[in-house]
């Protein structure tokens, strides 16, 4: 008696939602008057002695008096049902959802825990189909493997995959890499970069399926969440954004495996806490485990994409990367695609130990954090890069290419790879590498890399300029006049401090 007297309280809780109004009944009709309650279960209101409408299949449904008795007397379970309609294995209804109601979402899918129990979440939440899209941008066949069959068994309508690779070595990575993008000194960019282009993908996917919606499993305290978000923003600003991360009530890897459990989703994990780890054919990154303490020293066993220096082999390697206007076009004289050429520098770079960094970095969200980078072929490709630069730009050009390159690499990492500035930077660096065109030799010797040889046809460096010798362009004597110039203000401020 006393959950039927709850009926006709000022207030009534579904789904722990608290709903205010006085509710009154004509012909078995429960009415809510001056209530919010359409707001809380993704309804509307009707002009009708405010009746409560739930729309379900495009057809208009009532709560009637003696529903919202059964909806009492059987607990938030029995709520569940009748305000959302029923509900498959995966928990997820086919009217709307707890949240509201989406038509189609595009889920950005790893196939790991995360993704895997946002398809059930998104369904059961918004009433909606969920179509996984995976980006192939070179993370490898493993965990490429059995993704269709994970994501229809957590729930997903379809799994769309693109291969992304060469696009996102030619578009993304090699604009930084001409840029000379560099994160506070050290880190080069592997996961900003990947970013947009899966996101850009994304838009696109959600056009060709006809979503309304887009999703992604970064977290709330990531940059990650920004890069994504941005780029939908910039391609498609009417798309609805779902971050899971930041709305469901699941706090960590523990509460997500049970939500697994419960919603029938197989997730091939242990209770154990592992790396986090990010791999695309630029990098691999490692953050979480011992490594959220700035103290502890890597594992030797961490590192996947490159071995110990120490255990590199003890002769050198040398390489010869060939670059017109700033972008690498081949490798030892044989011209290759951006993405193979990658690839191949990965596999030479690794077995020489080339390219880990551990540094401690400022999260765009505000946060410090740790993270361990493996990227052997970019390291090798970065340092041509930058040899090449030293003989085809002067000092007045790359210094101001330098400065450039600190705030380029500050809107990458930033999530702003669509912004104009960033696209009005990339103009400039374009321009001022067009004789950025040659040739650099680099040795590779267990975690080092040394230059052997630079050339270009466009070289400002002159040997009978350079030399010691007396040359008809440079005449020794002319440096007096120069350096009395040029030290004419040293000479005044000294001059003033001694009053002469």
């Amino acid at each position: 008696m006393a959950q039927l007297q709850a009926i006709g309280a000022p207030k009534i809780s579904v789904h722990g939602s608290r709903i205010c109004g006085t509710p009154t009944y004509r012909d078995n009709l429960c009415c809510f008057k001056q209530s919010n309650f359409h707001q809380e279960v993704g309804a509307r209101s009707s002009g009708f002695c405010s009746n409560v409408i739930i729309h379900q299949n495009s057809q208009k449904t009532c709560v009637y008096r003696n529903q919202a008795i059964q909806c009492v007397l059987a607990g938030e379970k029995g709520a569940d049902t009748m305000l959302s309609g029923k509900t498959d294995i995966h928990g997820s209804h086919n009217g709307c959802g707890l949240r509201g109601k989406l038509n189609k979402v595009v889920l950005a899918y790893s196939g790991g825990l995360d993704t895997s129990v946002i398809v059930p979440w998104l369904r059961e939440n918004y009433g909606c189909e969920v179509v996984c899209f995976t980006a192939d941008v070179g993370q490898g066949v493993m965990e490429m493997d059995g993704l269709e069959r994970k994501a229809k068994a957590s729930g997903a309508s379809q799994l769309v995959v693109k291969d992304l690779k060469e696009e996102f070595v030619r578009d993304y990575i090699f604009p930084c890499l001409r840029a000379g993008a560099v994160y506070e000194r050290k880190y080069l960019l592997g996961t900003s970069m990947a970013r947009p282009v899966i996101a850009k993908a994304m838009v696109d996917v959600a056009k060709e399926v006809g979503a309304d919606a887009v999703s992604h499993g970064c977290t709330g305290k990531g940059n990650d969440q920004v890069r994504f978000e941005l780029t939908f923003f910039a391609l498609n600003p009417e798309l609805k954004v779902v971050a899971p991360w930041r709305e469901w009530e699941i706090t960590g890897r523990e509460d997500a495996i049970e939500y697994a459990k419960k919603h029938n989703v197989s997730v091939p994990v242990s209770r154990k806490s592992i790396y986090s780890r990010d791999r695309n054919l630029w990098h691999l990154s490692h953050e979480g485990d011992i490594l959220e303490d700035p103290a502890n020293e890597p594992k030797k066993d961490m590192y996947m994409m490159s071995v110990d220096p120490e255990d590199a082999p003890n002769q050198p390697e040398y390489v010869e990367i060939g670059i017109n206007s700033g972008i690498p076009v081949s490798l030892n004289g044989k011209e290759l695609s951006p993405a193979s050429l990658l690839t191949e520098l990965n596999d030479i770079g690794g077995k020489h130990g080339i390219g880990r960094v551990d540094m401690v970095e400022n999260r765009l969200v505000g946060m410090k954090s740790r993270g361990v980078y493996e990227t052997p072929g970019g390291t090798i490709l970065w340092t041509a890069a930058r040899e090449l630069e030293s003989l085809t730009l002067d000092r007045e050009t790359m210094q101001v290419k330098d400065m450039l390159a600190l705030k380029y690499a500050e809107l990458v990492y930033a999530g702003r790879w669509f912004d104009s500035l960033r696209q009005s930077m990339d103009a400039f660096m374009e321009k001022i590498t067009e004789t950025m065109t040659g040739s650099v030799t680099l040795k590779l010797y267990k975690g080092s890399i040394s230059v052997a040889s630079r050339k270009s046809p466009y070289s400002l460096y002159r040997e009978d300029i350079s030399s010691f010798e007396n040359g008809l362009i440079y005449n020794q004597a002319d440096a007096a006049g120069f350096i009395r110039l040029y030290g004419l203000p040293t000479r005044v401020r000294a001059m003033l401090e001694r009053g002469i």
